[in-house]
């Protein structure tokens, strides 16, 4: 399964989606292309991809 990990974690993540978990890359990448802008508000600075606890990739800034 799939999950993503943010940096600095927000004070609550669930409030800000995360915690799921996603049973392929694709499935979690759509997620984060629809709620980084919710993540940014949050707080959250990047994010990585993980797969268990192997990290696919990131961080990725959520910033331009």
């Amino acid at each position: 399964m799939f999950h993503w990990v943010a940096e600095p974690a927000p004070t609550d993540p669930a409030e800000a989606g995360l915690g799921q978990e996603f049973p392929t890359q694709a499935d979690a990448e759509a997620w984060l292309s629809a709620s980084y802008e919710d993540l940014a508000d949050a707080g959250v600075d990047a994010v990585s991809l993980c797969e268990g606890d192997r990290v696919v990739y990131g961080p990725m800034s959520l910033h331009a």
